[in-house]
């Protein structure tokens, strides 16, 4: 069963990965990294119970990288609308124009 959660955590990093590296909308990368964060916790967790019983440190350990990543993807979303209010789009390439 734990090579069933390792393929689907390896599947969904890809699926973050390929979302970072070919989309230019902010909120996509924003979201290709959230997805990447569920893949690793995903694959921690299924090496923390793949002895039958579920591990409490690897489980107190994904519960505090879901905070933590509930936390910057809420920074990263702040940053993204105040981009938005200075140039008027979401795209990365935009960000250019933002040097002092």
């Amino acid at each position: 069963m734990s090579e069933a959660f390792s393929a689907a955590a390896l599947a969904l990093f890809f699926i973050g990965l390929y979302c970072i590296v070919t989309r230019r909308n902010m909120i996509k990368t924003v979201l290709g990294i959230e997805i990447m964060t569920s893949a690793v916790d995903l694959n921690f967790m299924s090496y923390a119970s793949s002895g039958g019983a579920s591990d409490p440190l690897g489980t107190s350990i994904v519960i505090v990288s879901i905070s933590v990543g509930a936390a910057i993807a809420a920074l990263a979303l702040s940053m993204v609308i105040a981009v938005y209010r200075k140039t008027g789009s979401v795209d990365v390439r935009e960000l250019r124009r933002l040097k002092w």
